[in-house]
C-alpha cells in the first residue's frame, strides 16, 4: 500500500511528459506569415514582461507569507515549521504552471490563426492542443507536487 504513493508523483510525471510532448508539437505548427510572426513576438515579449512583473510582487508576497508561516508553524504545538516550505514549493509550481500556459497560448494563438487561413478542424486542433497543454501542465505539476509532499 505505501508504494502507491509513489505512483501518484509519477503520474504527474507522466503528465508533465504529455505536457512537454504537445507543447512540442504546437512549437511546430506553422506560424504564419512574416507580419504575422512579427505581431506574435510582440505579444510574446508583453506577456513575458507581465509575468516577470508579477513574478516580482508575487516573490515578496510568498516569501513574506514563508515567513509568517514558518513562525507560526513554530509557535503552535499542532502545526510545523514545515508547511512554510511546502507553501514556497506550491507557489513555485504554480509559477512554473503560469509561465508554461503563456508561453503556449502566444505560440499557440498565431498557430492557429495561421491553421484557420487553410482549414477550421486544423485550427480547432492547434487551439485545443494548446489548450490542453495548459490544462495539463497544471493538473501535472499539481499532482506531482502533492505526492512529492506526501512522500
Amino acid at each position: 500500500m505505501e508504494n502507491l504513493l509513489y505512483v501518484v508523483p509519477a503520474m504527474g510525471i507522466l503528465g508533465l511528459l504529455y505536457t512537454l510532448v504537445k507543447f512540442n508539437w504546437v512549437g511546430k505548427q506553422d506560424p504564419g506569415t512574416p507580419r504575422m510572426v512579427e505581431i506574435s513576438n510582440y505579444i510574446s515579449e508583453g506577456a513575458m514582461a507581465f509575468l516577470k512583473a508579477e513574478y516580482k510582487v508575487l516573490t515578496y508576497f510568498v516569501i513574506i507569507a514563508a515567513l509568517l508561516l514558518g513562525v507560526m508553524g513554530t509557535s503552535t504545538a499542532n502545526s510545523h515549521w514545515s508547511i512554510a516550505l511546502a507553501f514556497v514549493f506550491g507557489a513555485f509550481l504554480s509559477a512554473l504552471a503560469g509561465f508554461i500556459g503563456m508561453k503556449v497560448a502566444t505560440k499557440a494563438n498565431v498557430r492557429t490563426a495561421q491553421a484557420a487561413r487553410t482549414s477550421l478542424s486544423k485550427a480547432l486542433k492547434v487551439s485545443f492542443t494548446g489548450g490542453s497543454v495548459m490544462g495539463m501542465g497544471v493538473a501535472g505539476l499539481a499532482v506531482f507536487g502533492l505526492g512529492a509532499l506526501f512522500i
